[in-house]
């Protein structure tokens, strides 16, 4: 089992920034991929970006690249999402998944936070 929890959301301005963290428990972290996803009411869950278990890879939706960027650090179990530009339609929750593959599919991804509400004001 993997325990993720998610922090960092809130209310921000266009234009503005926010960094979201995903702290992780349990099984051994640097073994999994970790992922960003984000769902607005009414909407599906969206893929927003993803990263490999060393860091070396990372991949990301064409509506955030350039915009977001993801990290993490092994050390700390903790996978980031530092978000630049924010746009009202950024405004979603944000969940961070761990799974065993590098994929933009939710299906992918075993275990789940609970998420954290970004609300980006126009």
């Amino acid at each position: 089992q993997v325990q993720l929890v998610e922090s960092g959301g809130g209310l921000v301005q266009a234009g503005g920034s926010l960094r979201l963290s995903c702290a992780a428990s349990g099984r051994t972290f640097s073994n999994y991929v970790m992922g960003w996803f984000r769902q607005a009411p009414g909407k599906e869950r969206e893929f927003v970006a993803c990263i490999s278990w060393s860091g070396g890879q990372t991949y990301y939706a064409d509506s955030v690249k350039g915009r977001f960027t993801i990290s993490r650090d092994n050390a700390k179990n903790t996978v980031y999402l530092q978000m630049n530009s924010l746009k009202p339609e950024d405004t979603a929750g944000y969940y961070c998944a761990a799974g065993g593959s590098v994929s933009p599919r939710p299906s992918d991804y075993k275990y789940w936070g609970q998420g954290t509400q970004v609300t980006v004001s126009s």
